[in-house]
């Protein structure tokens, strides 16, 4: 290992040391930047927007953009992105123990992400501009979803991917995904993150509470917070609620079909594989699941007609999970060609 700076060193000297910090600390801080998106709003007000051109297609967009516009989202977007790239692999060079308090770098990252967020709104007040601007909504949306396959691919060891069992097969690709995944659930984030100005809709509003949940837990790494089971998978689960609200609230509010698929979809998700990764007896999990296939017997009770909706999303998790593990298997075949290097790291070597 290499040697770290003193700075470093206090903070990785055992499990306890470290800045104290506790959870909701965090989860009070994203309250509170929530607060100020609703204390400085409205942001659109005054602000032509372009036609809406039917599906795939962002409405919130300004008709009149211009480069310093275009600009103002597009400068502090790298900067957030490529500081946050910087203190991840500053992070894997020092190769830390897990704590229940912070590190140096938790502590930057933390300040980091709090700053863009409020340059975000600022920029969203003064501009009203997004990088909507210039790229396809495609790549914000599948950002995400990508990202959400990579974390069943890497989970796949620790909690399995069918009722606790874990495919085999996959275990390559996932202990990859969980070495490098830090670089990449990072873009996914801060990309979608600044891919929205900032709105007052409910859709606009559970997206932004979720972005900023994702970030506290990209500021954690190399911390015990970072690894908690319930977290994770709560945070795991709360796409499918703001799934569900945009589906209800923008999408389509006077059917129950695309709420359905997503809600009921993820709730099929959770009871296949996110349960399982929680430590719960066998009675504990039956004691979660009955109320829940209870609901969804129910609801297709009423609703024969949605019962095929309640396939699409786990088929599209876990097909997409196994094709996610062929490109990180190519990736990983791709990689034999580069130069040995510092930059190469130890197959072993569990980072963010």
């Amino acid at each position: 290992m290499n040697a770290t700076t003193p700075s470093t060193s206090r903070l990785t000297e055992g499990p306890s040391s470290g800045l104290p910090f506790r959870l909701w600390w965090g989860l009070a801080g994203c309250a509170g930047l929530m607060g100020l998106i609703l204390v400085l709003g409205p942001y659109s007000e005054g602000v032509v927007l372009e036609p809406d051109r039917g599906n795939f297609w962002y409405y919130w967009q300004r008709a009149d953009a211009t480069v310093w516009s275009r600009l103002s989202a597009w400068l502090p977007y790298a900067a957030h992105q490529l500081g946050m790239w910087w203190l991840i692999a500053q992070a894997r060079e020092a190769r830390p123990r897990y704590i229940f308090g912070l590190h140096w770098f938790n502590i930057l990252a933390l300040a980091l992400n709090g700053a863009f967020i409020v340059v975000h709104i600022l920029q969203t007040k003064l501009f009203y501009d997004g990088l909507a601007q210039d790229v396809h909504e495609a790549t914000s949306m599948f950002s995400v979803i990508l990202m959400l396959l990579l974390i069943l691919l890497m989970e796949n060891r620790r909690r399995g991917l069918f009722f606790g069992r874990s495919v085999r097969f996959l275990h390559t690709a996932g202990d990859a995904t969980r070495r490098y995944h830090g670089y990449y659930f990072s873009w996914a984030i801060i990309y979608t993150f600044w891919y929205h100005p900032i709105e007052l809709t409910s859709g606009h509003l559970a997206g932004f509470a979720y972005m900023f949940l994702l970030m506290l837990q990209g500021s954690l790494f190399f911390t015990r917070f970072h690894t908690n089971r319930w977290w994770t998978m709560s945070l795991e689960t709360l796409f499918v609620i703001h799934a569900c609200l945009v589906a209800w609230f923008i999408l389509q509010q006077e059917q129950v079909g695309p709420t359905a698929m997503f809600l009921f979809g993820g709730m099929a998700v959770f009871l296949i594989t996110q349960l399982h990764g929680l430590g719960l007896t066998a009675r504990a999990k039956w004691a979660i699941a009955t109320p829940l296939l209870g609901v969804m017997a129910i609801f297709y009770a009423v609703f024969p007609e949605e019962l095929m909706g309640l396939t699409r999303l786990p088929a599209i998790m876990y097909i997409g999970t196994i094709l996610m593990a062929g490109i990180v298997m190519l990736l990983l075949w791709a990689s034999r060609w580069l130069p040995a290097g510092k930059g190469r790291s130890n197959p072993r070597q569990l980072g963010v």
